[in-house]
């Protein structure tokens, strides 16, 4: 009996030292399995941070491409420039950290805690900028308190300066951070969390070519963060310079002439398609962008009622008012609906399906042939000329000098405009398209709309007698990331046209400049300007008289010379700057003339 309970007492125990066995053998196998992961899979991340506690490695930026003009003159360059950089590991305090470093850089807390929340995702050892462009004064506070703060540093790197400001501003373009979304969808494939990239012109068009590699430095430092020598080091790869076919001289006038106004300057050369010169106004200075401002202080900027980002050279889309009328002169000789001497009677109004529609000269302009017209900006010669042609055959012959498409030049962000049509109508607005507005549209108002460089491509068309062109800022083709393929706009004029139709409304725009036309505001003496002016009613007479409000007008003037062997474009609109000829005109003969200096 005895025997029996000294039995089951031993099974007892032996129950219970299988399960005590168990579960240190799963202990013993979660052990062997945490020690296999810590040293195979994730050896790379402890070493990491093993070496971290002795070696530092740093960013050597690779210096950006230089960008001049087309006599070498240098447009955006690098500087040098001292950053402070905050080392979260070696922060032995983190929140009293923050306060000390606030304090001695001037930065709000909450500035600060927002830019060094916004690379929490790096590693701890990596350095964050807080503060850059710094001065001697910053430079000299943050050395004299290195060993009570070395979690602080401070960092050089080629800092991007515009030398002339606001001068070309949005043809350069401005640089920006990479932000985490980018990273993270790749858009910038070998970029890092706080690199600068290009956002706008041809800082972002020619990234890929402007952009160097960067370099990396390995260094050894103590327990206080610094620096005890370099173990190894890879020099950057500078970013390659690039050539714009800019003429500073073209420029900086365009950007004087503008000053204080709003709209857009563009000087081209018709032959090459080399932009000599591109303003928009109001402008901004690039060089701000570069500091890592504020949020508040991008919206402000952005929020702005007249929208100085905006290059309205490429994306403000206006009606072309009476510049439209060559278009309109061209297409309705090439179409046989008029000849050269077709002559119509302008009284200053004219009716058509029941109402009037007013010539700008109340008087009326008499008896008129085509070049007349062109030389006086009749409406009411066009207004019949439109009736004749039809908004079919008025949308071909825009279609035909590069309306309604982008020019294709090397700049982000243009916009294509709006050449309607029936089916346009019908699609976006659905409702049909009624014959009263083909009358607008034939002096250029309506629901048409145009960007200046696109009207700078229409006058270059003509001055080529049909060939077409596309408008571009880097001076050699190997580089070029515009457009590259396909036909030019405007190609398809030369084969359609015949060259003598070319050559009528090319005499309508010499006697618009030359024989007191309304275009007599460019003549510069000896140099045969061909052009022609533009007035774009906001307002209808009929319903600012109604409102007895005062008519606004976008002013425009564009032309060539000379007459014989075109050497440059000039198009000029000013917003609200009333008639064409009284604005438009005398900006574009101060651009002729400066041009003529410089050739002859």
């Amino acid at each position: 009996m005895e025997k029996d309970r000294f039995y089951e007492d031993l099974s007892l125990i032996l129950s219970r030292t299988h399960k005590v066995s168990i579960v240190i053998g799963l202990l013993l196998l979660f052990l062997v399995f945490f020690c296999w992961k810590v040293q195979i899979l994730d050896h790379k991340k402890y070493w990491t941070l093993a070496e971290a506690n002795r070696t530092r490695e740093s960013v050597i930026i690779a210096p950006r491409g230089l960008i001049t003009d087309r006599n070498d003159i240098i447009l955006a360059e690098n500087t040098a420039s001292f950053k402070a950089s905050i080392i979260r590991e070696n922060c032995r305090d983190y929140d009293w950290s923050l306060a000390e470093v606030g304090r001695l850089l001037e930065i709000a807390p909450g500035d600060l805690t927002a830019r060094i929340n916004k690379y929490e995702s790096l590693p701890l050892f990596r350095p964050i900028v807080v503060k850059d462009n710094l001065d001697l004064k910053d430079v000299s506070r943050i050395e004299s308190r290195r060993l009570e703060l070395p979690e602080l540093i401070v960092e050089t790197d080629p800092r991007r300066y515009y030398l002339f400001g606001n001068m070309a501003a949005h043809v350069i373009g401005y640089m920006q951070e990479l932000s985490a979304l980018e990273l993270k969808n790749e858009a910038y494939p070998e970029r890092s969390l706080g690199d600068m990239v290009g956002r706008t012109g041809v800082e972002r068009q020619y990234e890929s070519i402007l952009v160097g590699t960067d370099g990396r430095r390995l260094e050894i430092v103590d327990s206080q963060g610094r620096s005890r020598g370099e173990t190894s080091r890879s020099e950057p790869t500078p970013g390659r310079d690039i050539q714009l076919t800019l003429d500073f001289d073209l420029q900086r006038k365009a950007t004087q002439l503008l000053e204080g106004k709003e709209g857009a300057i563009i000087v081209l050369n018709p032959r090459s398609g080399e932009v000599l010169a591109l303003a928009s106004f109001p402008t901004y200075d690039p060089n701000k962008f570069i500091t890592r401002f504020s949020p508040q202080e991008w919206m402000e900027l952005i929020n702005r009622e007249d929208h100085p980002l905006e290059n309205r050279a490429i994306r403000g889309l206006y009606a072309p008012g009476s510049i439209f009328k060559m278009t309109m002169a061209l297409g309705a000789l090439n179409a046989g609906v008029i000849t050269e001497q077709t002559t119509f009677f302008c009284a200053g109004a004219v009716n058509f399906y029941g109402r009037p529609f007013n010539c700008w000269q109340r008087g009326g302009h008499g008896a008129l042939t085509l070049t007349e017209a062109i030389q006086r900006s009749c409406n009411v010669y066009f207004y019949n000329v439109g009736r004749r042609m039809g908004i079919d055959r008025i949308a071909e012959s825009a279609e035909l000098l590069g309306f309604g498409e982008r020019t294709g030049i090397d700049l982000p962000g243009e916009k294509e405009g709006l050449v309607p049509t029936p089916e346009w109508s019908r699609s976006v607005r659905k409702t049909d398209w009624y014959a009263g507005e083909t009358i607008s549209v034939a002096i250029g108002q309506g629901p048409l709309v145009v960007t200046p460089l696109q009207v700078a491509v229409q006058v270059a068309i003509l001055a080529n007698r049909g060939r077409g062109v596309v408008p571009h800022l880097l001076m050699s083709s190997s580089l070029s990331q515009g457009r590259t393929s396909g036909p030019a706009p405007g190609d398809a004029a030369a084969e359609k046209v015949r060259a003598e139709f070319f050559e009528t409304v090319i005499r309508g725009m010499w006697k618009s400049v030359n024989e007191e036309g309304t275009g007599r505001g460019a003549k510069v003496d000896s140099f045969d300007v061909c052009g022609k002016t533009g007035s774009t009613q906001l307002i209808s007479r009929e319903r600012a008289e109604k409102l007895g409000k005062q008519i606004k007008t976008h002013s425009w003037f564009a032309g060539f010379a000379p007459r014989d062997n075109p050497q440059v474009v000039v198009t000029v609109l000013v917003e609200y700057g009333g008639m064409g000829g009284a604005t438009a005109a005398p900006l574009a003969k101060e651009l002729f003339s400066l041009f003529r200096e410089k050739h002859d």
